[in-house]
């Protein structure tokens, strides 16, 4: 039997851990929370679609022949992450990898494309718990591409 769905944790649990976590990151350059599991760790940075101040995630990425992927999972819940939301919004935003920030276009692969399938393999690969996650929920969950901008 599938896991069930899963609720997100409370906005304000969020929001601390989040923040502690980006504190740490950047304090030692990735260092500390640079990984989870086998997967390295990125600060994505994005505005928010509402607000439009600048929102930081720590979140697990795969380099690619092009530049970076992220998969937007929420740990299998039923709604998209915010930052999801936001990146799709902006359409632009920085990653920071140790202590290299890049400035980042986004595109998304179309969920049935081979593209989509391999990214989605390799993901599953580097952090097994995506598909997991894929279980807990009736929502096709995101692959987003980060591509280096041009300077």
């Amino acid at each position: 039997m599938p896991d069930q769905p899963q609720k997100p944790p409370p906005a304000w649990l969020l929001k601390a851990f989040v923040g502690a976590h980006v504190a740490l990151f950047r304090l030692t350059g990735g260092a500390v929370g640079g990984k989870m599991g086998s997967g390295p760790v990125g600060l994505l940075t994005v505005r928010g679609r509402k607000s439009g101040k600048p929102i930081t995630t720590p979140l697990v990425y795969l380099q690619t022949d092009r530049g970076y992927t992220v998969i937007a999972s929420f740990a299998g819940a039923a709604k998209h992450p915010a930052w999801y939301l936001n990146l799709k919004a902006a359409g632009t935003a920085e990653l920071e990898i140790g202590r290299k920030r890049i400035s980042v276009r986004v595109e998304e692969p179309p969920i049935d494309s081979d593209r989509y399938l391999a990214l989605w393999r390799n993901a599953v690969a580097l952090y097994p718990d995506y598909e997991t996650y894929k279980t807990r929920t009736s929502r096709r969950i995101p692959v987003v591409e980060l591509l280096p901008n041009k300077s």
